[in-house]
This record gives structure tokens, C-alpha cells and sequence, in this order.
């Protein structure tokens, strides 16, 4: 738990954003035909696999919250968002079950992943039923925004797909062909297009016009790009205790991650040494010294460095379209605490 106030005013925003999207969200997961349905429940944490009611980790709500918190800042009655808001939820699902495949990771959220219980193919199933859920719900939504932001949603999972496709791509070239500016290029989409587009479909549902769902877009991609550079730190870092997910994790799948990429782009021997390792098996020992390798090639550092940076950038952005930053506390709340997370 964050012991910032402004930790815990996120957490308890999120808290309250899980109690108000969730009915939403279990409404139209049970929508879903029986064989799709039982991986969504599973996967959100609602269900075992064996089908009886679960209480575990349901994830964040980091997205729904920023949709949220953005309609509040402009002004308008987040209640009428929750349905834009579960259906951005849905979408970030959707690409979790996906990552979870082509990555084949194990476990997520301290469980085993949907693929590792039902099978690579019912979970990539349910989530592109899950996909077309979300635009089914801004579909049947009588917002006046909702065709606008049903628009952008799909716009911005084409970019989240190219985003996925250019990740995967990098693992199959060496590890000095990638350069740092692709890499962050691919971290605005992958990760930087989605909390971008929670926020300025927050805006259009509180009015807003192009000007200010463009600032609000703005902002929610600089601060995903901070967030991917700190989630990225926790892949090779992170407490496997906290996470869910073995040490180092990214550096044994030979991910090119923005903290590897920085190292490996930094002239050093603690770089040379690290495209060594890529070059090889990841066994436990290797792991452990690719970790190193990164932090001496002041890998972490500037991880660490362009996360504030683009947190500063944010808040720039963010100012556009809300002069009166104080109006935006929520935003802002979400922003410092996905930065500063340690877990």
C-alpha cells in the first residue's frame, strides 16, 4: 500500500472505480457464450477454473479510472461514463489474455494465466469476444459521445495490435539493431495509446471538444510511456512476491525492453556484455548477470530519469485542456501512483 496521501487517495479512487464499473463489466462478461464465458470470469478473477465463485485479484483499474477521472475534470458526471469506462476495461483485458499467450508466461496476478489452464486457443478466443464486447457496449450506449469514442477505441486497438506486432518483431532481431527511439515508439502504442484514449473518451463524455480529448490524449500517452518504463523496471527487478511473476522475467524471455534497450545503446562494456548474454540461453545465473549488466550500462538510471521526464510532460499536456490543474486531482493522483508503484 502507498504511503503517500496521494497513494492512497489512488488507491481508494481505483477501489471505488472497481465497485462502480465492475457490475458493468460482469454484465456483459456473462453475455458471453458459455465456453468464452468461463476463461473471461476466470481471467478477471471472479471464478476458478473449476467455475466456483473467486474473490482473487481483479487487477487494477487503472484504464476505467482514468476515464473516470478525466469526465470529472471537464466537468462531467462520471456516472453516465462507466460504460465507456468498462469498455475500455475490456479492451485492456483482451490484450492481457493475448500477451499472456505470445509471451507464455505462466502466472498472472499470483495464478496461473488463462492459456495455462484452458488452452492457447480458448484463451485467444475469448479475448476477441472480449474485444468485440467493449464496442458492443459503447455501441448500445445512448451517450451522445459514445459513437465518437467508439471510433477512437477501435483506432486505438489497431495501434495497440501494431504496437504488440512491432514487440514481437524486435525479439527476432539482434539485440543491437533496436534502436531506442523504435522501442519507444512501440512502448507510446503498446501501452501510451490506451491510457490515452481512456482519457479522451473521459473528456468527450464530459463535453469536450477535439481540443481538449487531443490534450487529455496527450497527457494519458506520456504518462503510459511512464508507466511502461516503470513496469519495464519491475520486469527485471520486480519482488516476484508482489508481482506474480519470476525475477527477471523480461531479461529470461530476451525481451528488448526500454531499460535492456538503453543499455545496450549506451557504448558501454556492461552494454557489450549484456548483448553477450542476449546472444545465449537464460538460465538463472545469466539472468542475474544481465540484470547487473543493465544497471552498470545505466540502464535502470535512465529508465528511472525518462519516467519523471515524461510524468513532467504529462502534466504539461494535461494543462491544455485544464488550466485549473487542481480540478484535476484525480488525473493527477492516477498519474503519480502508476509511476511510483513498486509492485
Amino acid at each position: 500500500m502507498p504511503d503517500t496521501v496521494e497513494g492512497r487517495d489512488a488507491v481508494d479512487l481505483l477501489e471505488r472505480t472497481r465497485s462502480a464499473v465492475d457490475p458493468e463489466l460482469r454484465s456483459a462478461v456473462a453475455s458471453l457464450p458459455a465456453s468464452m464465458r468461463r476463461v473471461a470470469m476466470y481471467h478477471f478473477g471472479w471464478e476458478r477454473a473449476d467455475g466456483a465463485a473467486d474473490t482473487g485479484s481483479v487487477g487494477k483499474a487503472v484504464r476505467p479510472a482514468l476515464v473516470l477521472a478525466a469526465c470529472r475534470a471537464l466537468g462531467g458526471d462520471p456516472h453516465r461514463a462507466v460504460r465507456a469506462a468498462a469498455a475500455v476495461e475490456l479492451v485492456h483485458n483482451f490484450t492481457l489474455l493475448h500477451d499472456d499467450v505470445i509471451d507464455e508466461d505462466p502466472t498472472r496476478r499470483h495464478r496461473p494465466t488463462a492459456w495455462s489452464v484452458f488452452g492457447v486457443p480458448d484463451a485467444i478466443i475469448a479475448g476477441d469476444a472480449m474485444s468485440a464486447l467493449a464496442l458492443g457496449l459503447l455501441a448500445g450506449d445512448p451517450h451522445p459521445a459514445a459513437a465518437a469514442a467508439s471510433v477512437r477505441l477501435s483506432a486505438c486497438v489497431i495501434e495497440l495490435c501494431a504496437g504488440q506486432q512491432a514487440d514481437c518483431a524486435f525479439e527476432e532481431r539482434p539485440p543491437h539493431e533496436v534502436t531506442l527511439e523504435e522501442c519507444l515508439t512501440m512502448a507510446t502504442a503498446k501501452t501510451g495509446a490506451l491510457l490515452g484514449c481512456a482519457c479522451a473518451i473521459g473528456a468527450l463524455y464530459a463535453g469536450g471538444g477535439a481540443e481538449e480529448a487531443a490534450a487529455l490524449d496527450a497527457f494519458g500517452r506520456e504518462a503510459g510511456l511512464a508507466f511502461q518504463l516503470i513496469d519495464d523496471l519491475i520486469g527485471i527487478w520486480g519482488d516476484p512476491e508482489r508481482t506474480g511473476k519470476p525475477a527477471g522475467a523480461d531479461l529470461a524471455a530476451h525481451k528488448k525492453s526500454l531499460p535492456v534497450v538503453a543499455a545496450l545503446a549506451s557504448g558501454t562494456a556492461a552494454g557489450a556484455e549484456l548483448a553477450e548474454l542476449y546472444r545465449g540461453a537464460m538460465n538463472a545465473s545469466a539472468v542475474r548477470r544481465a540484470a547487473d549488466a543493465v544497471e552498470r550500462a545505466g540502464g535502470r538510471e535512465w529508465a528511472q530519469l525518462q519516467a519523471g521526464d515524461r510524468m513532467s510532460r504529462a502534466v504539461g499536456e494535461l494543462s491544455r485542456a485544464v488550466p485549473d490543474l487542481t480540478a484535476a486531482g484525480d488525473l493527477l493522483s492516477l498519474a503519480d501512483f502508476v509511476t511510483r508503484r513498486n509492485r
